[in-house]
C-alpha cells in the first residue's frame, strides 16, 4: 500500500489507497436496496394494494366466468382461472418493474431526492441498483403468492416438468430486467410527481387489454395483436403461457406458435434499447430546474 509520510513521522494512506477501500458499485447498491425496500414496506398501503392488485383481478374473473366458461384449444379444454394466470404474473413482472420505477424515481426527481442523491458520492449506477433490487423483490414475492392462491384457491395445476420451470425462470427474469429498464428511461417522461401515476399507468393498462391478459388472444382483432407484439408485455404473456397451458394452446396464438426465440429477441431488444434511451434521456433534477 502506498503512504505518504505525514510531519509528525507517521505515514497515512494516500488518496488513492484510502479510495480502494471504498464499497463498490455493487455493495453500495445492495445497501441502496435495503434503504430503498425499508421505504417500501413502509408504505403500507402501497405494499397492500400493489401485492393484491394481480391476485384480485385473479380471483375477479375466475369467480366471474368460473367452470361455466372454459377456454378449449384444439379439443383441450383449461378452466379460465389457468387461462388468466399467466397474464397476471406477466402484469405483475410489469407493474413491479416498470410501473414502480418510472413512478417512484419521477417522485424521487419531482421532491429533491435525486438532485440531493447526485451531490453524494453514491455512484449513479448504485442507485438504479438499488432499484432494481426492490423490483426484483417485490416481483418474486408477488410471483410467489400469485401463484400459491392460483394453485390452492382456484385449483390451477403447476408445471410438473422441469422444462417447463426453466422456460418460466428465462421469461421471468428477462422480462423483470426489460421491465426495469424501460421504467428507469420512462421516468423522465412525466413532467412532475403528481402527473407520474397518470403518465405510467394508463399506456400500461391500455397494453393489458391489447396484449391478451384480461381476454384470449383469439377474440382480439389483428391489428390489435400487432401493435401490441411491439411491446414486451405481449411476450411475457405469451412466455408465460407456454409455461402454464398445454402444449395445445400454441395453436390458438396468432402465429400458431409459442415462439420462445422470438420472445427472448424482443424482450433482449427492448432491454437494450431502453438502456441506451435511458443513459441519454435520464434527468436528475426537475424539468424546471435546467
Amino acid at each position: 500500500m502506498s503512504t505518504t509520510t505525514t510531519t509528525a513521522g507517521s505515514t497515512a494512506p494516500t488518496t488513492d489507497a484510502r479510495a480502494r477501500r471504498l464499497p463498490g458499485t455493487l455493495r453500495l447498491g445492495l445497501v441502496r436496496g435495503g434503504v430503498e425496500l425499508l421505504e417500501y414496506v413502509r408504505e403500507r398501503d402501497s405494499v397492500i394494494f400493489g401485492f393484491a392488485y394481480p391476485i384480485v383481478m385473479l380471483a375477479i374473473f375466475a369467480t366471474v366466468f368460473g367452470d361455466d366458461d372454459p377456454i378449449v384449444a384444439d379439443g383441450v379444454t383449461v378452466s379460465f382461472a389457468q387461462y388468466f394466470l399467466p397474464g397476471m404474473v406477466a402484469t405483475g413482472v410489469m407493474l413491479s418493474t416498470y410501473q414502480t420505477l418510472a413512478i417512484s424515481i419521477a417522485v424521487d426527481r419531482d421532491d429533491g431526492s435525486l438532485k440531493r442523491l447526485r451531490g453524494t458520492p453514491l455512484p449513479a449506477t448504485s442507485y438504479f441498483l438499488g432499484k432494481v433490487f426492490l423490483s426484483l423483490t417485490t416481483v418474486l414475492v408477488q410471483t410467489a403468492l400469485l401463484l400459491a392462491v392460483a394453485a390452492l384457491a382456484f385449483d390451477v395445476p403447476l408445471p410438473d416438468d422441469p422444462a417447463r420451470w426453466v422456460t418460466f425462470a428465462w421469461v421471468f427474469v428477462l422480462g423483470t430486467a426489460a421491465g426495469a429498464v424501460c421504467g428507469v428511461a420512462y421516468s423522465s417522461v412525466p413532467r412532475s410527481g403528481r402527473s407520474a401515476s397518470a403518465v405510467v399507468v394508463t399506456p400500461l393498462l391500455v397494453l393489458q387489454f391489447t396484449s391478451g391478459v384480461f381476454f384470449s388472444v383469439s377474440q382480439l382483432p389483428d391489428w390489435m395483436i400487432d401493435l401490441s407484439s411491439l411491446f414486451p408485455l405481449k411476450w411475457i404473456a405469451q412466455g408465460m403461457r407456454s409455461v402454464f397451458l398445454p402444449d395445445a394452446f400454441a395453436a390458438a396464438e396468432p402465429s400458431g406458435a409459442w415462439q420462445p426465440g422470438a420472445t427472448a429477441a424482443v424482450l433482449a431488444a427492448w432491454l437494450v434499447v431502453a438502456l441506451l434511451v435511458g443513459t441519454r434521456t435520464f434527468r436528475w433534477r426537475r424539468h424546471d430546474d435546467g
